[in-house]
């Protein structure tokens, strides 16, 4: 069966000065691998005629489809629209059908005062050589275009909009476009380990792996993600890997948080649902980082119950009950003092567990005896609490988010012992 590559293409000059941070390909590569599709190249390109067209030649050499976003809004700035008609040899037309999307949208969603402007209305010309995607929650349009065998499909750098037109037609349509592989993926988390313990831990199971099963090594603040890969006719591949896998979740046993590919948010909620426990959090350093990430899940108002972001001292003591003694002895960043947030925080919102957390975040604030990057951490109950002490030598936000994955990870280990 043959391997079908596809390359992305975004525009746009925000993506390369980093104003905006390229989402688009990431999502797109993972939606496309669901269905058998490979991703062999990404590239991001400014608002240039040259660059986007050099973009097109260059990946139309490796790639059976060319997905582009990006370029197709009503400014100057956006050329794909007029580049493509170009490349493809064709001319800007007005495309009716979606002229009368665009004045619904306007007239009857936006609900925009002021009458349908000129370059509102353009948005509706699309090349007389390409078939048009209908965009049914924006107003641009997408375009496929077909060269020598390749398909190019050309949708809006709008995230949502891009989402719907893939959805609902450019995977379905690649679907039925071409004989697909199924490709299987098996991941598990790990934490508290190195990448390089772990790949000489695993190096015998590693190199006796069939040739069409790939292990990749994913690191990512402090925890290691070890995912096997396998295409070919679903069945085997299927079976292959659920014979594999548990294999090597016994290699890693003592390092293993889940064997799932969900996040440490996810993983904590899981269990605290199964559980049907609850948690607060006291945060200082993190600022309700710990907190955020928690109710970004879906249903987590099912076990958490709040938080208080306690980061002047003042509202450690006021709020939290921790002791003046406490803070004016050892310091807010101390062992002491997230065991008394997470005592306070236990009793004025009353859950079954709690998280506290206190450090030194960066770039000031550090001495020699607590340097940047010193963070204290409770968890625990109201029957038993466990501290844990922690360095680290990075920028602020990365501090912040290893504090915060840290903090679930003992979180999740203590409950486990619990039970």
């Amino acid at each position: 069966m043959e391997k079908i590559n596809t390359s992305i293409i975004t525009i746009g000059d925000e993506l390369l000065i980093g104003q905006v941070v390229d989402t688009n390909s990431a999502w797109m590569a993972q939606e496309l691998n669901k269905i058998g599709v490979w991703v062999n190249r990404r590239i991001a390109v400014g608002d240039v005629w040259n660059d986007i067209w050099n973009a097109l030649d260059e990946t139309a050499k490796w790639s059976n489809i060319i997905l582009i976003t990006g370029g197709l809004g009503p400014t100057a700035d956006d050329i794909t629209k007029s580049l493509l008609a170009e490349y493809f040899g064709g001319k800007l037309v007005m495309h009716e059908p979606t002229l009368e999307h665009v004045t619904y949208l306007f007239e009857y969603v936006f609900k925009r005062p002021m009458p349908l402007l000129d370059r509102n209305r353009r948005q509706a010309e699309v090349p007389d050589v390409c078939t048009v995607l209908k965009n049914e929650i924006g107003t641009a349009p997408a375009m496929l275009f077909e060269r020598d065998k390749k398909i190019f499909i050309s949708m809006p750098g709008v995230p949502h909009e891009m989402k719907s037109i893939m959805k609902a037609q450019v995977l379905p349509l690649l679907q039925r476009r071409f004989q697909l592989p199924h490709i299987a993926h098996r991941t598990l988390l790990t934490a508290g380990v190195g990448e390089s313990f772990l790949a000489e831990k695993i190096q015998d199971f590693e190199s006796d792996l069939p040739s069409h099963i790939k292990l990749a090594y994913l690191p990512n603040y402090g925890m290691v993600r070890l995912r096997l890969t396998a295409t070919g006719e679903k069945k085997i591949v299927e079976q292959e890997l659920d014979k594999q896998f548990p294999q090597l979740k016994l290699l890693v046993n003592e390092f293993l948080v889940t064997d799932e590919d969900i996040s440490m948010e996810v993983v904590v909620g899981k269990l605290l649902k199964e559980k049907n426990k609850t948690l607060a959090t006291a945060e200082s350093c993190t600022g309700g980082y710990i907190a955020h990430l928690i109710t970004s899940i879906p249903g987590s108002s099912n076990y958490f119950k709040g938080s208080v972001v306690s980061y002047d001292n003042s509202i450690k003591e006021d709020v939290l009950k921790v002791q003046e003694q406490t803070l004016q002895t050892v310091g807010a960043v101390s062992e002491q003092t997230v065991t008394e947030m997470l005592q306070g925080v236990l009793k004025m919102i009353k859950t079954d567990y709690a998280i506290a957390v206190s450090g030194i975040m960066g770039p000031d604030g550090g001495t020699e005896e607590k340097p940047v990057g010193t963070v204290w951490i409770a968890v625990g109950s109201r029957e038993r609490i466990e501290t844990k002490k922690l360095h680290f030598r990075f920028e602020r936000l990365r501090n912040i988010e290893l504090t915060a994955i840290n903090a679930l990870n003992l979180l999740r280990s203590f409950v486990l012992q619990e039970s």
